[in-house]
């Protein structure tokens, strides 16, 4: 993508439309303007991976990416931009996008797509040889799968400098509905009334099964433990 800018210093005032921007090389900077609107197009189409080709007008062109941009949060446009300089036909390492394709097998049955690594570290063979993303067919993966950054095929000359092992996408069981939610955590409260001494195991049968309230449950067991003695001592008075 091609970028027109105009040579700055940081004194000067910024013609209408203009934002200022810095190009980083070995210690080297070099600062211009870009027009706004231009920068903002260019930029929502390619993202970080996306190379430019600035010509500062009076110098000659260079290949750059974007390191950052400073965003205006209320109005949601570029304000600064901070390019790094980069050499053709050089290896250079950048986080791409990762996308997926299809449906998979596991949401057919239910269950839930994940993708847990948004970017993928790599190294490409040259600024113009960066993926503009790596696309995932997810369509053969069922509940309980999941791909690995050493799963992901990349474009031929580039290498993962990710961990192979790191998760990328995984297929999740269904989420529980809240009636199921609310069971769950019943039947974890039952079992440690259960543990505790509470409760009995046919009473905590009969609140699972729905028969009683676990309120119910341990007032009826009360009521068996104060009976007990006061019977005992009935029968003892009648002798």
């Amino acid at each position: 993508m091609e970028l027109n800018a105009k040579p700055r210093s940081s004194q000067e005032k910024l013609a209408e439309g203009m934002i200022p921007a810095v190009a980083y090389h070995k210690g080297q900077n070099v600062s211009f303007a870009i027009n706004r609107k231009e920068f903002d197009r260019a930029f929502r189409k390619q993202s970080t991976t996306g190379l430019f080709d600035i010509t500062v007008e009076g110098s000659e062109t260079f290949p750059a990416l974007v390191k950052t941009v400073q965003m205006d949060k209320r109005k949601r446009m570029p304000i600064h931009v901070d390019f790094y300089m980069v050499t053709y036909g050089q290896a250079i390492e950048v986080n791409v996008p990762v996308h997926t394709k299809g449906k998979s097998a596991g949401e057919k049955e239910g269950g839930l797509l994940d993708i847990v690594t948004h970017t993928l570290h790599i190294q490409a063979p040259g600024p113009r040889r960066i993926p503009a993303e790596l696309v995932i067919d997810v369509s053969r993966l069922r509940i309980g799968d999941h791909v690995t950054a050493g799963d992901v095929k990349l474009p031929e000359g580039c290498e993962l400098k990710a961990d192979p092992e790191q998760i990328v996408i995984s297929i999740l069981p269904p989420r529980l509905s809240e009636e199921e939610l609310a069971a769950e955590a019943e039947a974890a409260k039952v079992a440690g009334l259960v543990a505790a001494g509470e409760l009995t195991e046919e009473a905590a049968a009969a609140i699972l099964e729905g028969e009683t309230s676990i309120e119910e449950a341990k007032e009826a067991s009360d009521d068996e433990v104060v009976s007990g003695p006061e019977k005992a001592a009935g029968e003892g008075n009648e002798e």
